[in-house]
């Protein structure tokens, strides 16, 4: 019966990796629901900023802040966007193909890029294909903090003002629903005016406000705009994190199903060796029987 021992210790490995996918399923079902109520408690903030700033792009046409200008820069920027641990299924596999493509077609136009990292798997695949990473953030834990965002990618940002990179783009897993993510490659910079009014319509009905402003109107336009970019990357940080937990889910889920599959596979193979070994003795005892 040493087959069978054998089988016993697979049986009894897979049910132990069993009982670890299904702890991992629960805990990511938990942390799943306040991802979400994170992300969602999110959206007016960055929705409301939005509307703000794309009336007031309207108001004053004779300021134009740097982030709303382009130049002729050949550099371009990436922030990505990725998860700290795997376990997720495809969740950053996705995002990261999206990510390569990117910089294919800025590599064929001529345009070098530099990036930050936002997330232990996104700074690994950065620095393997040898990209220039300037800036990375890793460990942000279940909940972001902006103020542990804000430095790295006001490495960009300024880079941007100055006018050493043409573009800034936002790589990250919007969320739709637990079941499905969406990898999403968006231009951050230059900011469009006529996309915010799009955007802000598109969320509702909309008025056109005169404001008036204390200390002046470029002073208010420059603080809101570098808060508006902020918000855009909490919020990208904040669906990422949703995607991740749903994403978990979901595989540790399928993970448990494939282990109780194997696992009566596997009993089944057991019962017939040992079905099989018992038969052998049975036609032992009888032919030793019939040679008395």
């Amino acid at each position: 019966m040493a087959a069978g021992k054998e089988i016993r210790g697979k049986i009894k490995s897979v049910e132990n990796t069993k009982k670890i996918t299904k702890a991992m399923e629960m805990v990511a079902a938990s942390k799943m629901r306040k991802a979400q109520q994170r992300m969602h408690a999110a959206r007016p903030y960055s929705e409301k900023v939005r509307n703000i700033a794309a009336n007031l792009g309207k108001a004053n046409p004779e300021y134009v802040h740097p982030f709303m200008q382009t130049n002729d820069a050949k550099s371009a920027g990436v922030i990505v966007v990725t998860t700290d641990k795997g376990l997720c299924g495809g969740l950053n596999t996705n995002v990261l193909r999206g990510v390569t493509t990117k910089l294919r077609e800025l590599q064929a136009a001529g345009v070098s890029t530099q990036a930050v990292a936002i997330g232990n798997k996104g700074l690994g695949f950065l620095n393997r294909i040898g990209a220039q990473v300037v800036s990375h953030v890793t460990q942000l834990g279940d909940t972001p903090h902006l103020d542990k965002l804000i430095g790295p990618v006001k490495v960009l940002l300024d880079a941007y003002t100055r006018g050493e990179v043409n573009a800034v783009y936002l790589s990250y897993t919007r969320f739709i629903n637990t079941m499905k993510q969406e990898p999403v490659v968006e231009q951050l910079l230059p900011l469009s005016a006529a996309k915010m009014q799009e955007e802000a319509q598109a969320s509702g009905p909309q008025h056109d406000w005169d404001y008036i402003y204390e200390p002046d109107a470029q002073s208010v336009i420059d603080e809101l705009l570098v808060r508006y970019v902020e918000a855009l990357v909490y919020q990208a940080v904040a669906e990422n994190m949703a995607s991740e937990q749903s994403a978990r889910m979901v595989a540790m889920k399928a993970a448990t199903d494939n282990a109780g599959s194997v696992i009566g596979e596997l009993k089944l193979v057991y019962n017939k060796t040992r079905q099989a070994a018992i038969t052998k003795e049975l036609s032992e005892i009888v032919a030793g029987a019939a040679a008395v």
